[in-house]
């Protein structure tokens, strides 16, 4: 026969005792200080805060209005589309100017598909702003 008292849960302190997976709304607690490399982008954002308190508050005010221009932001693409910008971004790290020129890019690429338009998918990206291209280049990956 088996014995019906549960066994207790390891809490925090025990070796055993493994953190729970975070759902997106928990990960907004507090988990500690992270080390971060402030290249130029970040210190000059930062620039003029004299204490951890205003540079981490003006960092998260930047994530936040971020991930907001990531939920309103974007252009719907058929999968051909994805596939030739996955194609063009595929070099890894897109600069500003590199997402900016990706129309171009559209129309200078040798990459094609079954299903691919370039010129319509440049002039889809032309007509976009540069949010909406930030956000394509993100939601590729890259």
């Amino acid at each position: 026969m088996t014995d019906a008292t549960p066994k207790p849960s390891p809490s925090r302190g025990d070796p055993t005792w493994v953190a729970p997976a975070l759902t997106r709304d928990e990960k907004t607690r507090v988990v500690g200080k992270t080390p971060v490399f402030f290249g130029p982008p970040l210190a000059i954002l930062t620039d003029g805060k004299q204490n951890t308190m205003e540079i981490s508050g003006r960092l998260n005010l930047a994530a936040e209005r971020y991930l907001e221009i990531l939920k309103h932001h974007g252009l719907e693409l058929s999968e051909p589309e994805r596939q030739c910008l996955r194609h063009i971004c595929n070099t890894g790290f897109m600069s500003p100017l590199e997402i900016r020129e990706l129309p171009m890019e559209v129309g200078m690429t040798a990459f094609n598909c079954d299903g691919l338009d370039k010129d319509a998918l440049a002039l889809k990206l032309d007509a976009a702003s540069f949010a909406d291209l930030v956000v394509i280049v993100e939601s590729l990956g890259f």
